[in-house]
């Protein structure tokens, strides 16, 4: 059976759009500083300090793991660098020209979350650099579209998979876009890719009709290359198995009247 998805009313839709003002101002901050040389320590140090300073509270730090042993996220912000897909802890690594960097955040402010992502250029990058980031925004995009009360999920699945496969790359399948409210992760899980019959009867991402006060995480993760992926060493970091680039665009929207509002801009 599918778990109960959560309807926002106005009101909460409207204390959820105050805590996506700030993420989007955290990743505003990210670009303006995002540049050769700079750690990715220095970005989370950056975002923290913003995302307090505005009465908010970072959600991923000391977020519990999934796996057994693993200790809790230790940073504000997920950093991934090229190959990495998600999940990248930041540090010392410093940034080099022609790096794409993904930086995710997520914030807590008066009992409610936002979570966005996107995908910087470091300098100039290359040409093949610059398309994957294109077409995963584009995904974003279209699958934001796509995302209006009375539609399946599974038109918001596949406007990202089209997107992404009609220019030769990949979508991730193992990481999927979730539902968000109080919590950071809540039903329904949004696959970017349409599944098949065996994994909806299996129950893995059961579609749904969305429905006016569904708020959702819509990501795409794009990869040059395939979409396997593998977890690092650390637990967290998740790289692609074939070592291609990889590329993450997210945003938190809610479906409001026939359309989407996203939350996350500013």
């Amino acid at each position: 059976m599918a778990e109960k998805i959560i309807l926002k009313s106005p009101a909460d839709i409207a204390m959820m759009r105050e805590a996506g003002r700030i993420v989007a101002r955290a990743l505003a901050e990210v670009e303006r500083i995002v540049a050769p040389g700079v750690a990715t320590a220095a970005l989370d140090r950056a975002v923290e300090e913003l995302i307090i300073k505005a009465g908010g509270i970072p959600t991923f730090k000391n977020y519990p793991a999934s796996e057994a042993g693993t200790p809790p996220f230790p940073a504000s912000i997920c950093a991934s660098v090229n190959e990495e897909v998600v999940h990248g802890i930041p540090g010392n690594r410093e940034l080099r020209e022609g790096d794409i960097v993904s930086v995710d955040v997520g914030v807590h402010l008066g009992g409610w979350c936002g979570d966005a992502a996107k995908t910087f250029p470091v300098g100039k990058i290359g040409r093949k650099a610059m398309k994957l980031l294109q077409v995963t925004e584009r995904a974003l995009g279209r699958a934001i579209a796509n995302a209006r009360p009375g539609r399946m999920l599974r038109e918001v699945s596949g406007a990202v998979q089209r997107e992404a496969e009609s220019n030769g790359m990949s979508v991730v399948r193992q990481y999927v876009g979730h539902g968000i409210g109080r919590d950071m992760h809540e039903p329904p899980q949004i696959p970017n890719y349409v599944c098949g019959p065996d994994e909806r009867l299996e129950g893995r991402f059961p579609d749904c009709r969305l429905l006016a006060g569904m708020v959702l995480a819509i990501e795409p993760m794009v990869n040059l290359g395939g979409f396997e992926v593998l977890t690092g060493r650390n637990g967290w970091t998740v790289y692609t198995r074939d070592r291609s680039w990889s590329a993450h665009f997210e945003h938190t929207v809610a479906l409001v009247g026939d359309g989407a509002l996203v939350l996350t801009e500013l």
